[in-house]
């Protein structure tokens, strides 16, 4: 069977159904972000090592390794909604940091800037995780933060108005006096992610690979560098489902992809997507 063949599940029915593909015990649910009375995807996760395996080679790969940094997030609205697989990777990153100066903040930017400086102050490479509207709270601060890495991860949650990503990176950027901000696509229903770079292309794992399908033809995949609807293999996803069509655009650039928002009447997500 060829790729092109392979029926892709549409991810919402992680919403509906119990997906999986063994009877084994399931040791917990990984549920989505989103809004208020919107129905949120459940992941239920039968081998947590799987998870943790694919997401500490991904990170180590493309970001380093957490023993030589301080890792921080801002993620309240993830911590205070529970079961985020976000949550359970950021904070396993952190744990492996095995140094004190790492942790959550939920508004306490002042707290969080005490740690970073800290960090510089013993030579530490500092990371930071944050949803968009965390981040633009900070930045609103005029918080120099040049020598960290900025991973953002998320969209605003209904807390502020949408803006394109070109926009909200520009204004983290001039907020934060940083070079670029890199940001992380994952979603509940995936157990690996993608970082982008400072031109904002992403790049996956060998074991995950991005298609992009015709949006009126879910069986027809287009070219490179045409717009279409995202469909991930994720070979991580071995006790749930490795072929997923997502609900967001983009572009492929050979290995590379690009996001470019959302399908129209799409829930608002916790992954890292804008309407551009």
């Amino acid at each position: 069977m060829y790729i092109h063949e392979i029926p892709f599940l549409p991810i919402s029915f992680f919403k509906t159904h119990s997906v999986k593909t063994e009877n084994l015990p399931i040791h917990f649910d990984f549920l989505s972000s989103g809004t208020t009375g919107v129905i949120r995807s459940k992941h239920s996760v039968q081998k947590p090592y799987m998870y943790e395996k694919s997401f500490e080679l991904i990170y180590k790969g493309f970001i380093g390794s957490p023993e030589e940094q301080v890792i921080l997030a801002l993620l309240p609205n993830y911590i205070e909604q529970g079961n985020s697989s976000l949550v359970y990777m950021v904070d396993h990153l952190i744990k492996a940091t095995k140094c004190e100066l790492s942790g959550f903040f939920l508004e306490d930017y002042k707290g969080l800037l005490d740690r970073y400086l800290k960090a510089i102050e013993i030579g530490k490479k500092v990371v930071l995780f944050g949803v968009s509207y965390a981040l633009l709270d900070l930045a609103e601060m005029k918080i120099d933060l040049s020598k960290a890495q900025i991973i953002e991860t998320g969209g605003m949650k209904g807390r502020r108005k949408e803006m394109s990503k070109e926009e909200l990176h520009d204004v983290l950027k001039k907020g934060l006096n940083v070079e670029y901000i890199s940001s992380e696509y994952g979603m509940t229903e995936l157990f690996s992610q993608s970082y982008s770079d400072k031109e904002g292309v992403f790049d996956s794992p060998k074991w995950m690979k991005i298609l992009i399908r015709e949006t009126n033809d879910p069986f027809h995949f287009i070219e490179d560098g045409k717009t279409g609807g995202i469909n991930v293999i994720d070979l991580a996803n071995l006790y749930s489902c490795s072929f997923i069509e997502t609900q967001d655009l983009g572009k492929k650039f050979g290995d590379s992809f690009k996001i470019l928002g959302r399908f129209d009447q799409s829930d608002l997500r916790g992954c890292n997507l804008m309407v551009e």
